[in-house]
């Protein structure tokens, strides 16, 4: 139980906005280190631990505890009252566990070179893997009484019901629970199996050196992670080009290393699917949420039915920015230019705003909160690049970690970020600690809500055409990125483990070889839409994604549902907007995909990903008609 809590929510829980999926670019705040920064901008930890002593002295006694937590072993069938008590103390533990890795990792994120940060990662993964160990009995003990005295003992106590999906969930997997023995010695296996991401973090954002180029205009640009998604999206296109070619070229330079990591990772998980007995690498990583593998294939399979829609999306954008041989380096550049900017502080104004629909005790709670310190908002030497939203601390609040550079792409990124947050806030006032840990499934849903309301809000202010291009501009680029791009990377995804589940060498050439044959796929390059060059076909070595298995492709079947959800409360009211809040306090008290049939969504139909590639369509007219009617050719 302790190692499914930690894999679900210590990591899951790190919510990033896949639009801007691994970099959020740096900026002035980043780029004078001896700036200031207002301290309301920067979290307190301090609501987690008054000081890191006080963190030490919890780890201790979280280690002194562990031991106890065996207690039960060979008890659990005993009677209702023996099970409960089991069950309850796992869970205090692991409450509090959590709450010490949500200080341990958030620390360590702003400034992953230091030291201290590192060992306290360290040791929380220790601990984690220690503990694991310890409770290793238990779903084996569970799955040996069987479904018929689980559910005896469930009505024996009413204070099982909150750990009674927990219940019939190991039973339902009961096939893939191996003996105590063998699950033991998986659990001490843990931070072996998962040290390939640690290496691959490393070594992208604190050991490469990473290029600098001076642009046309003088600016000298240091291609870091965060740099290069700064630069990348440069006016200036001969600039784009240098970007791209000073980057990729270095990713290249260490396209063995990046390989070496991402097939350790994938050859741990296939060696796991197989050891728990499941028919391949992708239904073990969709059992933990019981999504069916059609959910999955069935999102790839419209996606390259309709791909013309992306090509026409890659042609409207060569005609907007003037050229007539789009390239990979085309993509990141604003479709229409705009002088508009969003400090932080308008951010919170918009996304206010944008929110009203959910009524005033929604709203009410965001305004206190987003005034609350729980955000580290600016970029900084060391920290981690991106954006994201931890909430594994059940007991305080969650943590919000931006790299806010003032443009719309950060404000919709905050608005992300809070969409998770926010959902975090709903489900731990309406759900017990076991039923709080909700899926990626749907909190991808509501982060990404957030993110449609505050556009819709955007556009509706528009002061004139060229403000509405640039939002219906945004609107096009989501949706290419969190829908085309996301269902891309999930192809790939599955394509390298597929490789090894067949026992072919996965080496890094043979990824940028796989992924570029993706990546042709999906612009257009035999068809004649986009050009792509073997430089950018290392991307994938980019996307720290990968190494958190058959993650991206919930943010495609995310938008689906966020678009859903915003489309009923628009076109409904008070009805529509219950339902969607209803969704979000319901935490993690079923199966996702219930969970959703629940609130009106069948999310193994085709329906939802026809409707957000229709979307992009009408989008896409709208566009075409304000550029024909300025007779723009």
């Amino acid at each position: 139980m302790i190692k499914r809590i930690f894999k679900r929510q210590a990591l899951s829980l790190l919510c990033a906005t896949a639009l801007g999926l691994t970099a959020v670019a740096s900026t002035a705040h980043a780029q004078d280190e001896a700036a200031t920064v207002d301290e309301q901008y920067i979290w307190d930890l301090t609501d987690f631990y008054p000081s890191q002593d006080a963190w030490e002295a919890e780890l201790e006694r979280l280690r002194g505890e562990i031991d106890g937590l065996k207690k039960y072993q060979g008890k659990l069938g005993t009677d209702s009252k023996t099970l409960l008590k089991a069950l309850e103390a796992q869970s205090a533990f692991s409450k509090d566990l959590l709450r010490a890795w949500t200080y341990a990792s958030n620390t360590r994120n702003t400034n992953l070179g230091d030291a201290n940060g590192q060992a306290m990662v360290g040791r929380m993964q220790a601990l984690f893997q220690a503990a694991s160990a310890s409770q290793s009995y238990v779903a084996p003990e569970i799955v040996g009484l069987g479904a018929e005295r689980v559910e005896e003992l469930i009505k024996g106590d009413a204070g099982l019901e909150k750990h009674a999906l927990y219940l019939r969930d190991t039973i339902r997997q009961g096939e893939h629970v191996l003996s105590p023995e063998t699950e033991k010695v998986l659990s001490l296996m843990g931070t072996a199996l998962g040290s390939s991401q640690g290496a691959r973090d490393m070594l992208a954002n604190a050991e490469i050196e990473w290029p600098k180029i001076t642009l046309s205009d003088g600016t000298e640009a240091h291609l870091t992670n965060a740099g290069y998604s700064l630069h990348r999206a440069a006016a200036n296109r001969e600039d784009r080009v240098a970007v791209f070619d000073a980057f990729w070229g270095r990713y290249k330079d260490f396209e063995s290393t990046f390989g070496v990591t991402l097939n350790g990772e994938v050859q741990a998980n296939v060696a796991m699917a197989k050891a728990r007995k499941y028919e391949n690498t992708l239904e073990y990583f969709l059992s933990g949420d019981n999504i069916p593998q059609d959910v999955y294939r069935t999102l790839v399979k419209v996606t390259n039915d309709r791909i013309g829609v992306l090509h026409r999306y890659f042609k409207l954008r060569e005609r907007m920015l003037g050229i007539e041989d789009i390239g990979y380096h085309d993509i990141y550049p604003d479709l229409v230019q705009t002088d508009l900017t969003f400090p932080i502080e308008k951010t919170r104004d918009d996304m206010l705003a944008s929110i009203q629909i959910l009524g005033p005790e929604f709203s009410e709670k965001f305004a206190k909160a987003s005034t609350d310190r729980w955000m580290h908002v600016y970029p900084q030497p060391g920290k981690r690049s991106g954006a994201y939203m931890s909430g594994s601390a059940y007991d305080v609040h969650p943590l919000i970690l931006l790299n806010h550079q003032d443009d719309y792409n950060s404000a919709s990124t905050y608005a992300h970020e809070w969409g998770h947050a926010m959902h975090k806030v709903l489900t731990n006032e309406n759900q017990p600690y076991e039923l709080s840990n909700f899926s990626i499934f749907t909190t991808e849903i509501a982060a990404i809500a957030k993110e449609i309301l505050l556009q819709e809000h955007m556009l509706e202010q528009a002061k004139d055409k060229d403000e509405r291009l640039f939002y219906l501009g945004y609107a096009l680029e989501q949706m290419r990125g969190t829908f085309f791009r996301q269902v891309m990377f999930s192809e790939f995804e599955l394509a390298i483990h597929e490789e090894v589940e067949k026992g072919r060498a996965l080496t890094g050439a043979r990824m940028t070889e796989i992924y570029g044959e993706i990546l042709k796929r999906y612009h257009g390059h035999d068809e004649g839409v986009m050009k792509i060059t073997e430089r950018e076909m290392i991307e994938w070595a980019y996307i720290p994604h990968f190494y958190y298995n058959f993650y991206v492709y919930q943010y495609a079947t995310s938008i689906a549902g966020a678009a859903y959800f915003v489309d009923q409360m628009k076109a409904g009211g008070e009805k529509e907007v219950k339902t969607y809040l209803d969704f979000l306090k319901a935490g993690g008290n079923d199966y996702p995909v219930e969970i959703l049939k629940d609130a009106g969504l069948d999310m193994s139909s085709d329906a939802p990903y026809n409707a957000v590639i229709d979307r992009m369509d009408a989008v896409m007219d709208e566009i075409e008609a304000i550029l024909d009617g300025r007779a723009i050719k």
